[in-house]
């Protein structure tokens, strides 16, 4: 089961690198440009937390710099441009995730020692 959780955590990055920096015509739209990036940043710090529970610490500084750097690369591309509001929205979400996830972790481990 870690394994598909780790499989599924880097394919969320990889899908993250890809709408992040593709043309905005390429960027599917599902719903409010907000909720799409608080979504899909909270899945993947939940995902990589959940990957690497004994370094969730990692996991989100991680999550968070990833928001970052991709919001910085943005600027390299021609229909794209990084704000420090989308950085706070995605950084947040990551956080909330990775948070998702650790009280995920600890409530399994109080029912397995029942």
């Amino acid at each position: 089961m870690l394994t598909l959780v780790r499989v599924a955590a880097w394919i969320v990055a990889a899908i993250l690198v890809f709408v992040t920096l593709s043309p905005i015509e390429a960027r599917p739209v599902v719903a409010s440009p907000h909720l799409e990036r608080a979504a899909a940043y909270a899945l993947f710090g939940f995902l990589l937390a959940l990957s690497y529970p004994r370094h969730w610490r990692l996991a989100l500084v991680a999550s968070v710099a990833m928001a970052g750097l991709l919001e910085l690369a943005q600027g390299l591309t021609a229909s794209r441009h990084g704000r420090l509001f989308d950085f706070s929205v995605k950084g947040t979400a990551a956080v909330l995730g990775v948070l998702a996830a650790q009280g995920l972790t600890a409530l399994i481990a109080r029912r397995a020692v029942r």
